[in-house]
């Protein structure tokens, strides 16, 4: 747990711990959550109980506001939560993937342990943190439906909400046959499958803004060429 004072004093618990002459007094925490035990012969308990009483407050029932921010939102509400994104800056500079909490003007910082799970408000899904990595979780007993993105391997994002990297992908029968639908709305639209070099198109075939079904090709993926139209 990482305590980033900013506004207000505040005191730490190596300060007023009574240590015997002429020896060091080691602080202990529980294993899990790093909670700090209140010790024998320790002046103001109260400081303590209420440091772990803060981390209890985060990390119970943990509801983060959103993970997509390197920045520090710069008026967060007291007991706000976040988990670090990429590329972290300020005060959280150095703490991607941790839990940022604001309480007392202060953004308190917490290392996820694996198996830690988070609710994420702005998204509407559950998260689990792996020991390396904050990954989604199957809720529901095992049901992932719905869910807005779906990445294997991969990072999907608003416009490519199922996103797959993989050497092959299979799509297996039931027990009889199995039909794969593209659908679009109106007949002005596009509903086609697209084949690309390095994302840049090269064929494409379907029904490419009318109810017609087109073959187009490029040999350099700038422009498709219909070459079979009316089929």
């Amino acid at each position: 747990m990482n305590f980033i004072p900013t506004s207000r004093h505040h005191v730490r618990l190596s300060h007023i711990l009574e240590n015997p002459p002429g020896q060091e007094h080691i602080v202990t925490d529980t294993p899990n959550l790093s909670l700090p035990y209140i010790t024998a012969a320790q002046a103001q308990k109260h400081v303590t109980h209420n440091e772990a009483l803060r981390a209890l407050d985060v990390l119970a029932q943990l509801n983060i506001l959103d993970r997509d921010l390197s920045t520090p939102p710069a008026s967060p509400a007291d007991g706000d939560r976040y988990i670090v994104a990429a590329m972290a800056n300020g005060d959280w500079t150095g703490k991607e993937d941790q839990v940022a909490a604001w309480q007392d003007n202060a953004w308190r910082l917490y290392a996820p342990r694996q198996g830690w799970l988070a609710w994420i408000a702005d998204e509407g899904i559950i998260l689990s943190y792996d020991g390396s990595s904050w990954v989604g979780v199957a809720t529901g007993g095992g049901s992932v439906n719905p869910v807005p993105l779906v990445g294997v391997n991969a990072t999907a994002d608003t416009t490519n909400r199922l996103s797959m990297n993989s050497p092959a992908s299979l799509f297996n029968h039931e027990g009889a046959g199995h039909q794969q639908k593209i659908n679009k709305a109106t007949a002005g639209d596009t509903a086609s499958q697209l084949y690309q070099t390095g994302f840049s198109g090269r064929a494409e075939i379907g029904l490419t803004g009318d109810d017609d079904f087109h073959l187009k090709v490029s040999p350099d993926g700038v422009k498709l060429n219909d070459k079979n139209k009316n089929i």
